[in-house]
């Protein structure tokens, strides 16, 4: 039977979704029919994740509920500090998050994921723990001990107060709210469409959860933003943007953080991001890697006129992580701990009709080949 083959499957529609829409052609990415300009203007992190979880922005009750569960949640057991105790230092945060996260489905079994409210209990979990698993690594990897969370702090407040000790310029925590918002879905991205491929299997939460980390992890898709800030700053200042751009252009090499697989004009989480480095260095000053970055983009833009490839995501991102101090490396997880909102969303979609992924494949290779034993090979 013949078979059009779509490397990548690129443009193979492989679901049906109600949770996020993008528009490549005029920069509309909507959550819930919901522009993402819109809830980062009034919506905070949590508050979206629940639209994204369960469709619509809750009501008081509901969202002083989510608030509260979230908040209870956020603790996480003391094996798991000591899972993360005997890990090397030296290793990714990423494989760290992943093996954590994985490791908490042996503690919270969520193996019957028909059970709707231990869905939701799932879901609360994998919220909380992810930036306190975050931030406990951050600091056991440099010899401290991990912070416990304290409630009467706000969710991105809190993830600061772990990973320092200190409670963060209120701003900070604000900008750092709406990243997570501009990080928390995408559609079918690679992590997303892998974590419904192990979703299909009907594993549990936190197995599905895992394997959209180990996906996300790779420098085209997550990590691309700790790329961006490695090119930034071996560009070193703007007057060498120009130069160092046509050199990538002219020997095809790839330029991070531009370009995306479905956007043909500037992301518009790229836009707004650039409007959040104006306001958090209005007010704590400027940073040299986002003058780079503007020559960057001006150079690119002349020299890629037309061909539709512009800064993305990933593009800003790194340099407000880079001047509120946090370490490169962390960057990634900061987008799992975002993103677990919209893999956990879409996992609650399709299991209302679930159907194992399995795809077909073209065969390349020779038939009837005879056996040749040992000795005559």
């Amino acid at each position: 039977m013949p078979h059009d083959f779509m490397p990548g499957l690129a443009g193979v529609p492989a679901a049906t979704s109600s949770i996020s829409d993008v528009d490549g052609q005029r920069g509309i990415l909507e959550y819930r029919g919901i522009r993402i300009e819109e809830l980062c203007t009034h919506s905070s992190y949590l508050e979206t994740a629940y639209l994204l979880l369960f469709g619509h922005l809750p009501a008081q009750a509901e969202f002083q509920q989510w608030t509260s569960d979230v908040t209870r949640h956020r603790r996480i057991k003391f094996r798991i500090i000591d899972l993360l105790k005997c890990l090397p230092e030296q290793g990714h945060p990423m494989d760290a998050l992943q093996a954590a996260v994985a490791a908490l489905g042996m503690f919270y079994p969520g193996r019957n994921v028909k059970d709707i409210e231990n869905n939701y209990w799932s879901a609360v979990r994998l919220v909380a723990k992810l930036p306190t698993i975050v931030a406990a690594w951050a600091r056991l990897r440099h010899g401290d001990a991990p912070i416990p969370p304290r409630d009467e702090l706000g969710f991105s407040e809190n993830f600061f107060y772990m990973l320092t000790e200190s409670v963060s310029h209120p701003l900070w925590a604000d900008i750092f709210d709406d990243c997570l918002i501009l990080h928390a879905e995408h559609t079918m991205n690679a992590s997303t469409f892998t974590g419904l491929v192990t979703a299909s299997t009907l594993a549990d939460p936190y197995t599905v959860v895992a394997s959209s980390i180990g996906a996300l992890k790779g420098p085209l898709h997550g990590g691309a933003n700790e790329e961006v800030v490695v090119m930034l700053k071996d560009i070193r200042t703007p007057d060498h943007a120009q130069s160092f751009v046509e050199d990538a252009l002219n020997n095809k090499k790839k330029l991070m953080g531009f370009g995306h697989r479905v956007y043909k004009v500037k992301d518009p989480r790229a836009t707004v991001l650039q409007g959040l480095c104006q306001r958090l260095f209005k007010e704590c000053g400027s940073s040299p890697l986002y003058q780079v970055a503007l020559e960057v983009e001006r150079a690119a833009g002349t020299l890629l006129n037309g061909k539709g490839i512009y800064p993305n995501v990933d593009f800003y991102s790194g340099i407000i992580y880079d001047k509120m101090g946090i370490d490169r490396d962390l960057f990634t997880p900061l987008f799992a701990m975002a993103r677990v909102s919209g893999w956990l969303a879409h996992w609650l979609e399709q299991l209302r009709e679930n159907k194992l992924f399995r795809p077909d494949q073209i065969y390349s290779g020779e038939h009837n080949r005879p056996y040749l034993p040992l000795e005559q090979r």
